[in-house]
């Protein structure tokens, strides 16, 4: 099929990367002349493993294609996918200035049938909207072009987004006609070739599912938090009584890990944004709202443990703080608990000593620019010398078992505060270290 993705982003570009990847022929479209130039000449935007192998050899099997007009992608497509940001407002809720643009111009400049998929994560009613903007343009033209509006919600792990489109658990499709979700079910026939995983619905009901499915994780995620905050009052320790509950089948053990909170571009917008969209039809969504207030507490959990230790005045104080991305396997930092720590530390006099795999240039160029007091360094090793402790905020496989003699020889206290409780089962403490965790009291 001919294709056309609206967006270079994350969703946007994994997607067209990965429909040209089974054979389709895609061109992704951005109006940001810099990043469509970088594309063409093989540099990626974003670090999310695998991308820019497969970008690459699409490219070269003249399958993916990258411009800023869009009349080059909707000449030929038969299926339009909108895929730009959807920021969140002052107030909560999602931003939809750049999807109805884009709607717009789609309803300016298409000549032929199509299918038009909203992939960007939007609220509930964003398809009439879509679908009412398109047609309003087409009658002031003063023409009749078929066209459909279908919601393909995205349900991409950043660190592992090129498995999860090529191997989803499951395609979410709403839509309102037998003509859109059978050329859907086309377009995502090779992958579920192998099991059928593609759902079928209305369209506000895929829109809702998104914002669902994101908000149930966060709140698995706040709640064992607030357990582990719990555990740490009354001296039981949260890994055990992590073991012990996901042991139950109904309850499982993924998102139930204790740890400094959840950041990155999709929990944080959507907890808010779901939060919005109740509001906005009088409902007060006490327990949504408590997950977003558990996880802006939880962000400053360690800085917490770090002030208990040290005291409120940290001038003369070196620490050597190992990841600042939101999570492992990309560089995000959109959120990140490091964010929020290190400036908490800064402003208390600290001195910083960074060092991540990957998010180090986001956190120079715009996270962090312009806080003081912040040393980057191009290994975990080289943050350590003269350091009073070490704060470990990102669980990269790196990081998971470092040469702890190491750490003895170069800092000046062996003290370990673990956001992350990566060594929370190495008894460190007879290793000769002092051990901050979340969820376990330190004796």
């Amino acid at each position: 099929m001919n294709l056309t993705v609206i967006g270079t982003g994350y969703v946007g570009l994994v997607t067209g990367t990965c429909f040209s990847a089974m054979g389709n022929n895609v061109t992704c479209i951005d109006i940001d002349e810099k990043k469509i130039e970088n594309l063409k000449n093989g540099i990626i935007p974003i670090f999310e493993p695998g991308l820019e192998r497969m970008v690459l050899k699409n490219v070269d099997k003249n399958s993916l294609h990258f411009s800023t007009k869009l009349n080059d992608g909707l000449t030929k497509a038969s299926i339009v996918f909108i895929a730009v940001g959807t920021p969140m407002g002052d107030d909560g809720s999602a931003d939809l200035q750049f999807v109805l643009g884009v709607a717009k111009q789609i309803g300016q400049e298409m000549q032929n049938p199509l299918i038009v998929v909203d992939k960007s994560t939007v609220p509930v009613g964003t398809g009439d909207k879509v679908k009412s903007v398109i047609q309003e343009e087409l009658d002031k033209r003063g023409v009749k072009i078929e066209f459909h509006v279908v919601s393909n919600p995205e349900f991409l792990k950043e660190g592992a987004a090129i498995d999860d489109f090529m191997k989803p658990d499951r395609i979410v499709i709403g839509a309102d006609n037998e003509v859109a979700f059978n050329k859907m079910k086309d377009l995502y026939a090779p992958f579920t070739h192998n099991h059928d995983r593609l759902i079928t619905m209305d369209i506000r009901s895929a829109e809702m599912t998104k914002y669902v499915a994101n908000a149930m994780l966060a709140t698995k995620i706040s709640f064992m938090n607030e357990v582990a905050n719990i555990c740490e009052l009354v001296g039981a320790d949260v890994n055990q009584v992590r073991i012990g509950i996901g042991s139950d089948s109904r309850i499982g053990y993924s998102f139930i890990y204790p740890g400094s909170g959840y950041g990155g571009s999709c929990f944080p917008k959507d907890v808010k944004a779901l939060k919005k969209i109740a509001e906005e039809k009088g409902y007060k969504a006490n327990l949504i709202a408590s997950v977003e207030e558990v996880n802006d507490r939880q962000k400053m959990v360690i800085a917490d443990k770090v002030v208990n230790r040290f005291g409120n005045d940290l001038n003369g104080k070196t620490f050597a703080l190992w990841g600042l991305a939101f999570k492992p396997g990309t560089d995000d930092m959109r959120e990140a608990p490091a964010i929020y720590i290190i400036k908490d530390l800064v402003k208390r006099g600290a001195k910083i000593n960074a060092y991540d795999p990957k998010a180090m240039e986001e956190a120079q160029s715009f996270y962090l620019k312009d806080v003081n007091g912040i040393t980057y360094f191009n290994s975990k090793y080289e943050t350590l010398n003269n350091a009073d402790a070490m704060i470990l905020l990102t669980e990269w496989k790196e990081f998971r078992s470092p040469d702890f003699e190491e750490l003895k020889s170069q800092m000046t206290n062996p003290i370990i505060f673990d956001g992350r409780n990566q060594y929370s089962n190495l008894d460190l403490d007879k290793k000769g270290f002092e051990y901050y965790q979340i969820g376990k009291r330190t004796n």
